[in-house]
């Protein structure tokens, strides 16, 4: 008996270790299975980790990418456009040299347009006068090296366009006087000053036409021209006073406006004198003039011809002579130098 109830009570026993160890093995397989739960979800979450690792690297990938190539353009579109630049850049240079090379050659079409153009207006236009004052009352040049003075005196102010940037005034009255020392000045000058005076009294209708500033410069270029003419004919004097027996001129005399030319020549059997009515519109006339003859048979007619041939310009009167030695007495040589100046 007592072995059937040591046998049924391990049999309880076994059991109630069987059932525990059910139980347990029931609480470790929850366990285990919560285990492989956590373990799936790890791998999940692994896998949509990696899955997402490789999305976003390939997304940066595909970012680089679209942004190595859109830089790859935009530095291509650069390089197109500087290319397009630098032809564009090279087209202007070569226009530029172009017009440079054009500009170049205007330039010197106007340098040399300007220059025959000043050598004209150096002939045309002659200032041969110097401005001392110029104030709003009164103006005062001078002419033939100091020795003219000419004062204009300026009234009142004339409604109309300016002159030199200020209202332009009427000429009250024009004076011209002379400054030279008549006792110490050579027969030439006093001869140039005569002739100048003479056309200035011929010009009375001076003070009728120049009435206001703006007919200024017109008179100044008339007068300036007479002057200039008057000037050389006094140089012409001078220069044949010196070398005169050259041209068997012997002697040369100044009165008031007379010239007087002694020729002389023994191998010509000659000797007369010209006298010369001299004017302030020399050389633009032709000179009236009487002989006398002192020996041989030259005439008025002789001289008369001659003179008409001689052209009517500077240095007229050299011209004159030179012509009356050529024509009528080349054949002296008493009074003529081996060397002298030409005519």
């Amino acid at each position: 008996m007592t072995k059937i109830f040591t046998h049924q009570g391990k049999v309880a026993l076994y059991s109630k270790l069987v059932h525990s160890a059910q139980n347990e093995k029931e609480k470790l397989q929850i366990k285990i299975n919560e285990m492989d739960n956590i373990l799936k979800k790890i791998n999940n979450c692994l896998t949509e980790v990696e899955i997402e690792t490789k999305n976003l690297e390939s997304e940066e990938k595909g970012n680089l990418m679209e942004e190595w190539d859109s830089e790859m353009r935009a530095a291509e579109k650069e390089l197109e456009q500087l290319k397009t630049e630098e032809e564009e850049l090279q087209r202007s240079l070569l226009e530029v040299e172009l017009q440079k090379e054009q500009t170049l050659a205007q330039i010197k079409f106007i340098q040399k347009q300007t220059n025959v153009t000043k050598e004209l207006l150096d002939r045309l236009s002659l200032s041969e006068w110097d401005v001392i004052e110029w104030s709003d009352d009164q103006a005062i040049f001078t002419f033939v090296y100091d020795t003219i003075e000419l004062i204009i005196t300026f009234g009142e102010p004339v409604v109309g366009l300016p002159f030199l940037d200020k209202a332009y005034k009427k000429i009250d009255e024009l004076n011209f006087q002379s400054l030279l020392d008549e006792d110490k000045a050579p027969p030439s000058s006093r001869l140039v000053h005569k002739l100048i005076f003479q056309y200035i009294e011929e010009q009375e209708s001076w003070k009728k036409k120049c009435k206001t500033q703006h007919q200024v410069p017109q008179m100044l270029q008339e007068l300036s021209l007479v002057v200039n003419h008057c000037k050389l004919l006094g140089e012409e004097i001078e220069f044949l006073k010196r070398w005169g027996p050259n041209y068997n001129l012997m002697d040369i005399d100044v009165n008031n406006t007379e010239l007087r030319l002694l020729f002389s020549s023994f191998a010509a059997f000659a000797k007369f004198e010209i006298i010369l009515s001299l004017s302030a519109h020399y050389p633009l006339v032709l000179l009236p003039f009487t002989i006398q003859n002192h020996l041989g048979d030259i005439g008025h007619d002789q001289i008369a011809t001659i003179i008409s041939k001689v052209p009517l310009e500077n240095n007229y009167l050299k011209n004159v002579v030179k012509h009356i030695y050529q024509d009528l007495l080349k054949d002296c040589h008493f009074y003529q130098k081996t060397h002298g100046p030409q005519l």
